[in-house]
């Protein structure tokens, strides 16, 4: 598939998109007592909407392309805006997606207990375009993003997501390996529901520490700048946590915080990966 010709920036794509939306919906008016015009114009319809579809993929390329400048950057607040706004209006349908795919059975659907699968959209030193398969009861554990912004969109599903944020983010490494123990503030501990908005978590906030449970079959498009790199000090760490009941000096005692430790890979959370078979970026 191919993007419409003489198309330059995100907001002239949208444009001329609309523009041959109305124009379709001019022609249904006008055909509207022919049976086999109608059927044409139905087929141009269903073009128009893929198209429409590989046009926000696209916008959301080329905005992540302005937003993320490499490691040890943020993106701006008005990139992060632009982001969450294309992320927001964004379907299943425009990655390639369909509710009846074998990912998004049920258990007793399913002849297997499937595990995590994830494909790669796009991927370069500056960012990542990913997408994640999470089967009904699937976990992804309780896992870091170090020096990372990623954009989480929910595209089909109901899921439970608990995150955190290191109450002392600056802590030394000396520090840390006194104890394998350290202290974390909940930041979000509860249920998302397909269609929602777009999840945002920052290098030292917005609870870059998180844990993904599909309570249905789920689906979840994440950018994420940089990407993951253990060669540039990138790697992923996972945790287990443990509530904070004594009193903290300085702070409320409640379930607020909790106690993180570092652990290996849980052995059962390696995930499959597979070709990634939607529509297609263009890098020019």
């Amino acid at each position: 598939m191919t993007l419409l010709k003489g198309e330059t920036d995100g907001s002239s794509l949208v444009d001329q998109a609309r523009n041959l939306i109305a124009d379709v919906s001019n022609k249904t008016i006008r055909k509207k007592k022919c049976n086999r015009r109608k059927l044409v114009v139905s087929r141009t319809l269903k073009k128009v909407n893929v198209n429409v579809g590989i046009l926000r993929l696209q916008r959301l390329f080329w905005l992540c392309q302005d937003a993320f400048r490499g490691p040890g950057t943020v993106p701006s607040p008005v990139h992060v805006n632009r982001l969450c706004h294309i992320l927001d209006i964004m379907k299943p349908e425009d990655v390639g997606l369909i509710r009846d795919l074998h990912f998004f059975k049920t258990k007793r659907e399913q002849k297997t207990n499937a595990r995590v699968v994830y494909t790669t959209i796009y991927k370069c030193q500056n960012f990542s375009l990913c997408i994640f398969f999470l089967p009904e009861g699937a976990v992804i554990p309780l896992h870091n993003h170090p020096g990372m912004t990623v954009f989480s969109k929910l595209l089909l599903g109901t899921m439970h997501i608990k995150s955190y944020d290191w109450v002392d983010p600056t802590a030394s490494e000396s520090s840390r390996s006194l104890s394998r123990l350290r202290l974390a503030r909940l930041k979000a501990n509860r249920i998302f529901e397909a269609p929602c908005d777009t999840s945002v978590l920052y290098p030292t906030s917005g609870g870059n520490i998180h844990e993904f449970r599909a309570i249905t079959p789920c689906a979840v498009l994440d950018v994420i700048g940089p990407p993951y790199s253990k060669e540039d000090g990138r790697d992923c760490s996972y945790y287990k946590d443990s509530p904070c009941d004594a009193p903290l000096e300085g702070k409320e005692s409640d379930n607020r915080y909790a106690w993180l430790e570092e652990i290996e890979m849980p052995s059962d959370s390696e995930m499959d990966v597979i070709e990634y078979l939607g529509p297609s970026v263009s890098l020019t």
